[in-house]
């Protein structure tokens, strides 16, 4: 499972809001069975000590003394829900049930509380940690049944609240111990929630994947009727679309390729007759008038390049159809190269060669030749002499060491935009030239030999000026395919 993948954030996404709900219903629940537990506690508590109030009868003015402090506790002895300890205060007197006649957790609101409101007050008070319940209430005289009179006596009951502490700490432990559990059971509908979502995503990513290798038949199952269903048929109709046109389209390349093979193939035959009749036809061109002498050369010329196109084509249709094969020999590279150059008659001065002795290679005489031939042939028609060609080897580990062999000339070099399309089949990087001597094959002929014998190659322009071309095949390399 990926740290951030689907499932991780599938899983946080269900779990927060499990927990989200769970600490919002566990809240919920405590607060409201706290305050109903306080609530009770303490409604009971000030009813009861307002009853004792009202039932005990005090002889005004007070004195002082052990009487007092009887009454009070014997009204401590009768608190609920818990024992209290009952203060009085009246002027200068202080009396208590307990040891202290004045208690240190009754606070001045809560005195002026009693003073302001003749039927008694209440605080929640927290001293060192302990709750205290602290209950004023007021003696009064009933001057009229609307109107009271304040009397100067002020009972206080002080009760600890320790009990319902323990209780509300209990129900609070009870609300956590309860959440957790439950952010672990939902974690098994999050993990099939997720594997439900997620199965029809890996699903598609097979068949994304299965289609990317050429199996353009996958398909999908679609189950339910949900977004994912939905998302299944579209991928299916999408590649339902997607094999067909890219059947019609492979119908449509191998018919493209059989046509200019079969064309090649055919005119191989005429060719052969007229490049035997225009060969007469030049041998006798000196003993005619100047204008047929001219017309005869021409359609020599142009037969020449005619036969030579439907070489190139005959050769690029085997390239598509796969049926190039290498016939590979351990062969002297540098020699090999002077044979090529030899062959054409380019062994003047147009001709620069730095040709190491010693350096043997497995390669395909005959298509090295090609190689070799093209990119001379190229960078004397469109570069500029002298040109150069260039052997060495070089090593780089951990791959097995390469033989590189470079063509460079003196011309003005290969414009920046041509450069990605200069191994296209009949590009041309001028567009005003609208005739060459070549085929417009020959490059995408020498890429595709290079590639056969597993190398690559490519064209830049040196900061010193001219274009270059870089073969580089391995020295031992079978080749890529044949």
């Amino acid at each position: 499972m990926r740290a951030f993948g689907l499932r991780t954030r599938l899983l946080l996404a269900f779990l927060l809001v499990a927990a989200v709900s769970a600490g919002t219903t566990a809240a919920l629940t405590y607060r409201e069975a706290r305050n109903a537990m306080l609530q009770t506690a303490q409604d009971t508590a000030v009813t009861s000590f307002r009853d004792q109030v009202q039932q005990t009868a005090f002889g005004l003015p007070l004195q002082g003394g052990e009487d007092l402090e009887a009454v009070l506790r014997d009204i401590a002895r009768k608190g609920k829900p818990h024992p209290w300890v009952v203060f009085a205060e009246y002027g200068s007197i202080r009396a208590s049930s307990g040891e202290n006649p004045v208690s240190t957790v009754i606070t001045p609101e809560l005195r002026r509380a009693a003073r302001a409101n003749p039927h008694g007050s209440f605080e929640r008070v927290v001293k060192d940690g302990v709750p205290y319940l602290t209950i004023a209430m007021p003696m009064v005289f009933k001057a009229s049944p609307d109107s009271v009179l304040p009397s100067g006596l002020v009972l206080y009951a002080v009760m600890r609240m320790t009990d319902e502490q323990v209780n509300v700490d209990a129900l609070l432990m009870a609300a956590r111990d309860g959440a957790l559990p439950g952010l672990a059971v939902a974690l098994i509908p999050g993990l099939i929630a997720a594997r439900s979502v997620l199965r029809p995503v890996r699903e598609l990513r097979r068949a994304a994947r299965s289609m990317g290798s050429g199996r353009l038949d996958t398909r999908i199952p679609v189950r339910g009727s949900d977004e994912l269903a939905d998302l299944a048929r579209t991928f299916n109709e999408s590649a339902a679309q997607l094999e067909c046109s890219v059947r019609e389209l492979r119908e449509a390349e191998e018919r493209a390729r059989r046509f200019a093979s079969d064309v090649s193939h055919e005119l191989r035959t005429p060719l052969a007759g007229m490049l035997a009749v225009t060969e007469v036809l030049d041998e006798d061109a000196d003993h005619l008038d100047a204008d047929t002498a001219r017309a005869v050369r021409l359609v020599s010329a142009e037969t020449g390049k005619l036969a030579v196109l439907v070489e190139d084509l005959m050769e690029i249709s085997r390239f598509d159809a796969r049926a190039a094969e290498l016939n590979t020999d351990e062969v002297d590279v540098a020699e090999a190269i002077r044979k090529t150059l030899h062959n054409r008659h380019w062994s003047d001065d147009r001709i620069r060669t730095e040709l190491p002795d010693g350096i043997r290679a497995r390669l395909d005489p005959r298509r090295f030749d090609i190689v070799i031939a093209n990119l001379v042939g190229n960078a004397l028609r469109h570069g500029s002499a002298p040109v150069t060609v260039s052997l060495r080897t070089e090593t780089r580990s951990p791959s097995p060491p390469v033989l590189i062999t470079e063509v460079m000339d003196s011309g003005p070099g290969i414009r920046p935009e041509s450069l990605p399309h200069i191994f296209d089949r009949f590009y041309k990087a001028d567009a005003a030239r609208t005739r060459s001597a070549g085929s417009g094959l020959g490059l995408a002929i020498t890429l595709e030999n290079v590639k056969l014998h597993g190398g690559t190659i490519r064209a830049g322009n040196p900061p010193g000026g001219g274009a270059v071309f870089t073969v580089e095949i391995p020295l031992h390399a079978e080749g890529a395919r044949g």
